[in-house]
């Protein structure tokens, strides 16, 4: 029997939690209702929590070990697992999937708001699995047969000046240079669902010319991206959301000037994309980081 409430927030992804206190100790059966929630709704909202940077860890750890906070980017000072989120300090204004450039990426990532702008600096999530299937029956055969190179070298900039603290977080994200070659559909490892597996970090399609690749993925991305796949999360102070990784795809828009937005990130260590043929994900250029994920 349910433990606690499930409300969907949109029609295909997004569901509120409600009855439920993360400080608390889960038992096995309820993070087992979690986890089909999740699967279900691809993301998970948690209102007015109280959870602190422990506690935090703590509920990401009920959903598997645990990654470091980054494979690049320092956690935050005594919590290995924690990365800052800051909109001082850089911010992340593009569809991704999380840290896609490792050959493991994350299961599922955590999100918890400390500060919240009094507008904009909503998070949006989108549904990738509902995006393939929205694909022409065509196109969807066409890239179940893909793969994508994902580097954290990407131009994020997009060819605009960098000044100088942004030309040093970019050193600092790139210092060690990732690029893997992952399946542009995935076959999710607990439903067995297709998804597209692309987003910011998506680079170049393998065996395509540039432009014909930018062009693909372009294409492929505004399927993922439209209006009917995407949930949008207005913020307060205390909120968690807890997100399948290997299912979706997120956006934080810079549309709060320059007020304060912080929120702290954990991640749950994921596994090795699989596609439709039932090949891996592969290493092109850096290591396993073994450092980062198990």
């Amino acid at each position: 029997m349910t433990s606690f409430g499930i409300h969907k927030v949109g029609g295909r992804i997004g569901a509120e939690i409600t009855g439920l206190d993360l400080a608390g100790e889960l038992d096995e059966a309820t993070v087992e209702e979690l986890n089909g929630a999740l699967l279900a709704h691809k993301a998970l909202f948690f209102r007015e929590q109280r959870l602190d940077d422990d506690g935090q860890t703590r509920f990401a750890a009920r959903f598997g070990p645990l990654t470091t906070a980054h494979p690049t980017v320092p956690a935050l000072e005594g919590q290995p697992h924690v990365l800052p989120v800051d909109g001082e300090e850089g911010r992340a204004n593009r569809w991704h999937t999380d840290v896609t450039f490792v050959r493991t990426p994350p299961k599922a990532s955590t999100l918890r708001s400390l500060v919240v702008p009094a507008y904009g600096g909503n998070t949006l999530i989108a549904d990738a699995q509902a995006a393939y299937r929205d694909l022409p029956q065509a196109l969807r055969e066409f890239a179940d047969r893909l793969w994508a190179e994902h580097t954290n070298a990407y131009d994020y900039a997009e060819g605009k000046p960098l000044d100088e603290a942004e030309q040093e977080r970019r050193r600092v994200f790139t210092a060690r240079r990732y690029r893997t070659a992952h399946p542009v559909v995935r076959v999710h490892p607990e439903t067995g669902e297709r998804g597209l597996f692309i987003g910011g970090f998506a680079d170049r399609i393998v065996g395509l010319p540039t432009d014909a690749s930018r062009d693909l993925l372009r294409t492929l991305q505004s399927y993922v991206t439209r209006p009917e796949n995407v949930v949008r999360w207005r913020w307060a102070v205390g909120d968690v959301v807890l997100f399948d990784n290997r299912a979706t795809q997120h956006y934080a828009p810079d549309d709060y000037d320059d007020l304060p937005r912080r929120l702290h990130r954990v991640t749950v260590a994921g596994d090795v994309p699989v596609g439709v043929s039932g090949e891996g994900s592969y290493l092109i250029e850096g290591d396993e980081a073994a450092h980062y994920t198990s």
